[in-house]
């Protein structure tokens, strides 16, 4: 019989190939018992794996006051030290509108927040004019993030990526309300919070979770934990995440303002016995996410990985708007657990720090009771406030200070704290590994991965942590990419004429 019409599952096996599989009715009771345990517990193993995966941070996006325009602009910020707040000037609303209270003056704000291109958003001018700018800012900023992780925006049409985005500001809103004007439906669709993630779905032809969030401060962050866990889930393969606030009104700063919790000198001094209050801050940050083994089998480039997070709420603390030490410690734990990280390897912690009276103490007293224990090697746990440089972003603060943390971990520097003199006296740092950098100081890559936690903490009460690692070392190129030395060509697409020259 010729060997070529021999059906293939009548040969013999080879040798050294895969063993054949033995039928599990020709298995005795017990060995079908442990081969389905066997079973299960492969299963549950790849189960427990995607649930804790690692995610990949693969693009920053960001529109931050002091010149913080793109990751290299916030790094300028950071690095030099900016202190970005400033009077608010007559152009963002008359002088004789300006609330006269303690704080309302000082502000960290964007150079402009009334410029749009509507036309590349595929945007009406009249439709424009009725989008709140938080919008228009969020378009922008999230389309610079895909830039920057090198994803081109057809390729996700139709896709299940999703979008969760912080958002709590209303004060476009209540500017439209109060003008006598007009109002069509664009009034409708452009001033819901609800249509700030919607929107960037349905520019980009996103069918995946489309998720606005208020939690007040804590927005972005608990934006970024919701999106880790859909990417863990399957749900979706990329994810844009972040949030965005602007300060368009002075009503909301009378209001704040009232809460007496705005520093009546204008600066966030973080963990300072000077501490007096926060001043408030605008801007945007969106992040681009996805599977730390999605993001390597693509190549991308990895700016971070995300470990673990956790979110929780203060519950009955002694006010609404209170802090719960409790909440905060069990948060932290949480996180840790998550991420599978001890203490002791957490090496910066970028805090919520707005520099209360109330908030800071509290804050430090649950830091301390998780990561304050001596560590054996002696190594320290750097604390530090993006506050102190951009003021309180709100909605947009905890990815102001995810993003901080990236850069800190890609420079291999953590930049120094600003507005820090000495300790408040409830606060102690002695027997603990905290310092407080008041210069900028080395953060080198030894032999185990830097790690970070970034807090974010909302009036509401809603609190998030989220645990940040440094990105994989890259696989050493083969031999034959190595040798590689021809030029290449590289392509660059723009909408317009003008806009391609200023990208060239």
């Amino acid at each position: 019989m010729n060997r070529q019409n021999q059906n293939p599952s009548q040969e013999p096996p080879k040798s050294g190939g895969a063993r054949a599989e033995v039928p599990t009715s020709s298995l005795s009771p017990l060995r079908q018992a442990i081969r389905a345990l066997e079973k299960a517990e492969a299963k549950l193993s790849a189960i427990e794996r995607a649930r804790t995966e690692p995610i990949a941070i693969v693009g920053l996006g960001c529109r931050f006051p002091g010149g913080g325009d793109r990751p290299e602009g916030f790094w300028r910020v950071l690095h030099d030290g900016v202190d970005a707040i400033r009077q608010v000037p007559p152009d963002r609303w008359p002088i004789d509108a300006q609330p006269a209270q303690p704080g309302t003056r000082w502000a960290g704000l964007l150079d402009a927040v009334d410029g749009f291109d509507a036309s590349f958003f595929d945007i009406s001018p009249r439709e424009a004019m009725s989008m709140d700018p938080q919008q228009r800012l969020l378009l922008e900023v999230s389309w610079e993030a895909l830039e920057d992780a090198g994803v081109p925006a057809e390729q996700l049409t139709g896709s299940g990526a999703g979008v969760f985005i912080g958002v709590s500001g209303h004060d476009y809103e209540r500017l439209a309300l109060a003008d006598t004007g007009p109002m069509d439906i664009y009034s409708l669709t452009g001033s819901g919070v609800c249509f700030a993630a919607g929107r960037l779905s349905y520019f980009l032809g996103l069918e995946g979770p489309s998720v606005a969030l208020d939690t007040a401060c804590s927005s972005s962050l608990v934006a970024v934990h919701l999106a880790c866990q859909t990417l863990r889930s399957g749900e979706s393969d990329l994810c844009l995440a972040g949030g965005v606030s602007l300060i368009l009104s002075p009503l909301t700063m009378r209001l704040l303002s009232r809460t007496q919790a705005l520093s009546p000198d204008g600066r966030c001094k973080t963990f300072d016995a000077g501490a007096n209050g926060f001043v408030r801050g605008e801007g945007c940050g969106v992040v681009v996410l996805k599977r730390l083994s999605s993001a390597q089998r693509d190549g991308d480039r990895i700016w971070a990985v995300i470990r673990g997070s956790a979110v929780n709420q203060d519950g009955r603390s002694s006010g609404l708007t209170a802090p719960n030490v409790a909440s905060q410690r069990d948060l932290l734990r949480a996180a840790l657990e998550n991420a599978r990280v001890s203490p002791a390897q957490v090496g910066y912690v970028e805090a919520h720090g707005t520099g209360t009276l109330l908030g800071d103490p509290i804050e430090f007293e649950a830091l301390k009771e998780v990561l304050g224990q001596p560590r054996p090697d002696g190594s320290s746990c750097a604390l530090g406030s993006a506050k102190t440089n951009l003021g309180h972003l709100e909605a947009a603060s905890g990815v102001a200070g995810l993003i901080k943390v990236v850069l800190s971990l890609h420079h291999g520097m953590i930049p120094r704290h600003l507005h820090f003199e000495r300790p408040s006296p409830m606060i102690s740092l002695g027997g603990t590994p905290f310092v407080i950098p008041t210069e900028s100081i080395a953060w080198p890559s030894a032999g185990t991965p830097r790690i970070a936690g970034v807090s974010s903490f909302g009036l509401s009460g809603t609190n998030a942590h989220v645990i940040v690692e440094e990105a994989p070392r890259p696989a050493a190129p083969s031999a034959a990419a190595a040798a590689q030395t021809r030029p290449v060509l590289v392509a660059l697409s723009a909408r317009s004429e003008e806009a391609l020259r200023a990208l060239a």
